[in-house]
């Protein structure tokens, strides 16, 4: 993979610790950066986009998901976490996202 090319990323609910008030497993957004595509985004949560945001643009251009410390391995693939850590420290809970992306 070269940088520099443009890819979509889906991101899917993987696993949610605790209770979110926003998200299902399964469920999706997906981006074509610089715009969230909303008629195949499920849902939205100003929390866990923070945490995604600075990573939507060097992947969308091709930069590796183990360069930016998302997985373990050179793929098409990785992981990220919403930053709301859960009880005992809040109500909430913490979702775990996997992004996939694929070249547009």
């Amino acid at each position: 993979m070269q940088s520099g090319e443009n890819y979509r990323l889906i991101i899917t609910v993987k696993e949610i610790r605790g209770k979110c008030p926003v998200f299902k497993v399964g469920e999706k957004i997906v981006i074509e950066s610089p715009k969230v595509v909303i008629n195949k985004t499920d849902n939205l949560c100003v929390h866990a986009f923070g945490c995604i945001l600075s990573m939507i643009v060097p992947l969308s251009h091709g930069i590796s998901f183990k360069q930016l410390g998302l997985a373990k391995e050179d793929g098409e693939k990785g992981y990220i976490q919403c930053l709301d850590p859960g009880k005992p420290y809040t109500n909430g809970g913490t979702v775990l996202f996997e992004i996939k992306r694929e070249r547009i």
